[in-house]
């Protein structure tokens, strides 16, 4: 049914949500004369990492960056271990002749760290990160399709924010809604409509390996 299926990272790979929150405090707090807030640093995700020390810190940035991504790879530990099934369902999509692509707003930097950490660094065909200038995914979404060749109705995206699936419509292809993370909102992604709801990796690998 498909041949391409494209993946988000954080929340779809692995349980990274947590450590970027985590991270983000440990940089920019120094530089702040007071507490942040989980939800004040969520508020700027959309933009890579980088967009979001500028601004939460623009007159530290360089600090702000460079803190961060010390504390990032520090607090690995958090989740150390990409979700379960993950490593089998990448295996088994590439043996059965799936092009497997990442597309995150994960900075590359932290992307690395994390595909490190898993033992993922050679298992996508191609890797499209964020930018610090703002969302793109639905550019890397048709970016990924235009150089791997693939039909957008050939291809499935599967993420776990109400952000992958409208960046998923935006490039004409169908989503798969991954709610098996720690931090996740049902609510606003069930309004968006997705193709395809998946509380458990098990229930995405029925859909695009069905026995």
């Amino acid at each position: 049914m498909y041949k391409t299926l494209i993946y988000d990272f954080d929340g779809t790979i692995g349980d990274t949500l947590p450590i970027c929150i985590a991270a983000f405090k440990k940089a920019v707090t120094p530089f702040l004369d007071r507490d942040i807030s989980d939800e004040e640093i969520v508020s700027t995700f959309g933009p890579s990492e980088e967009g979001t020390i500028q601004a939460l810190i623009p007159d530290h940035f360089d600090e702000g960056i460079h803190a961060y991504w010390q504390a990032y790879k520090e607090l690995q530990y958090m989740a150390p271990k990409a979700f379960d099934g993950i490593r089998q369902l990448l295996d088994d999509t590439a043996r059965a002749g799936f092009q497997n692509i990442l597309v995150t707003g994960k900075a590359r930097t932290s992307a690395d760290i994390s595909l490190e950490q898993y033992g993922l660094t050679k298992d996508f065909k191609m890797i499209l990160t964020g930018s610090p200038k703002g969302p793109n995914k639905p550019e890397n979404i048709v970016k990924a399709l235009k150089e791997t060749g693939t039909d957008a109705s050939d291809a499935l995206y599967v993420g776990d924010a109400p952000s992958d699936i409208t960046s998923a419509h935006a490039a004409n292809i169908k989503i798969a809604a991954a709610l098996w993370g720690s931090i996740i909102e049902p609510e606003k992604v069930a309004a968006l409509k997705p193709d395809y709801t998946c509380h458990s990796v098990a229930e995405f690998r029925k859909i695009v390996l069905p026995e």
